[in-house]
């Protein structure tokens, strides 16, 4: 790395110097991992549906690719960059979903993804990390522009994703966005009783969501009484981690890929308790719980509030999705259909996770020298020696 050495003063050089490279590590062992256990975890599916063995394959490692390529290119971002993209993000993405309520094609009476060549999107997936970057500027703008309704605005914004997402219906997103956009009411100074009385407002939501959507009451019924219902899904997750044990069994000697239809999904994490044991099981969570504890360590010495408000709201996004995902496996919580993020098969999912993780990266670099707005202020040439 001699050409990024502290005399080199290019933009990227500059970026390697200021970058949190321990999170840039772990999310490179997250990739690794998604495409391991997509060549353990993806034959099986893609045979029982009459594909080409490799189909999953090949599609994941071009997700993994861009990806990597997303979270290097969008770690570049400056804060004026990262608020812009915030803001042509959301809007596009909010226009997307409102989409797949008109064109959208319906998945097992959801209408959440749009038919693309080759693949289907979800929009949903990127109103998260954008919306946690336009409400936090909302949110923390008011302080230097007392005429700006900010907390008004993001309250608009807020109710009108949650209304989109009711509508197709998507509970387990909704969910994960009101979680982000409390974490970011708190950070941003709330006081513990509003706070309090949004969490009650939640509990309040999931109940009506139980007496309303069917789906939602099935899930938590057989969450509460194990012994009613088909609970195959988890029953079959559970007897897989029992069988990897604490080393597991080995690469490709597993059994719950060849019977669970979402082995290289939303149980992946199964496939990966089963072939490779409770240690590595234990290691991804580390991994996961290093990028979250550490991102949320540096924001406590962090002076500027757009960037501790829109970190926190990343950052809570991401954590809960990975302990969604691997609470549901576990039987921990209700099942949510929801991807482990960089493990899990899924563009949609890859590309927003990227998104949310390069979007962290660029709004906790060390950067002495810029201001607020997101430009650079040269840094004070020394005085030549003997002058006085």
């Amino acid at each position: 790395m001699s050409g990024l050495s502290r005399i080199n003063t290019s933009h990227l050089a500059r970026w390697w110097r200021s970058i949190d490279r321990v999170t840039l590590i772990c999310v490179c062992i997250l990739i690794g991992f998604g495409y391991i256990l997509m060549l353990a975890a993806s034959p099986a599916v893609a045979v029982r549906i009459g594909a080409s063995r490799d189909m999953f394959i090949f599609k994941q490692v071009v997700f993994l690719v861009l990806a990597a390529v997303i979270v290097c290119a969008t770690s570049l971002l400056s804060l004026r960059g990262v608020r812009l993209m915030g803001w042509i993000g959301f809007a596009l993405a909010l226009a997307a979903t409102f989409m797949t309520l008109v064109h959208g094609i319906e998945i097992k009476g959801a209408r959440r993804w749009i038919a693309l060549p080759m693949m289907s999107v979800q929009p949903s997936e990127f109103l998260k990390p954008f919306f946690a970057v336009v409400t936090a500027w909302l949110l923390t703008e008011r302080r230097t522009r007392p005429y700006l309704p900010g907390l008004l605005v993001a309250l608009g914004l807020f109710a009108l994703v949650l209304l989109l997402l009711k509508s197709q219906p998507d509970i387990g997103m909704l969910s994960v966005i009101t979680t982000v956009f409390l974490a970011q009411l708190f950070v941003d100074g709330l006081s513990l009783f509003l706070v309090g009385a949004g969490v009650a407002s939640m509990v309040a939501a999931f109940i009506g969501a139980y007496m309303v959507f069917p789906h939602v009451r099935s899930r938590v019924e057989r969450f509460l009484h194990p012994a009613v219902g088909d609970h195959y899904q988890i029953d079959t997750a559970l007897r897989a981690f029992g069988n990897g044990g604490l080393l597991g069994r080995g690469p490709g000697e597993g059994r719950v890929k060849d019977l669970l239809p979402d082995a290289h999904a939303d149980f992946v994490f199964a496939v990966a308790g089963e072939e490779f044991g409770m240690l590595v099981c234990l290691f991804i969570i580390g991994v996961f719980a290093t990028i979250v504890i550490r991102t949320l360590l540096k924001l406590l010495r962090e002076n500027d509030p757009f960037i501790a408000v829109a970190t926190a709201g990343l950052v809570t996004g991401f954590g809960l999705q990975a302990f969604v995902n691997m609470g549901s496996t576990l039987h921990l919580i209700p099942t949510k259909g929801m991807t482990l993020p960089f493990i899990s098969y899924g563009g949609s999912s890859a590309m927003s996770v990227a998104l949310t993780i390069g979007l962290v990266l660029a709004l906790t670099r060390n950067r002495p020298n810029e201001t607020r707005f997101g430009q650079f202020t040269p840094a004070p040439t020394p005085a030549p020696r003997g002058s006085s």
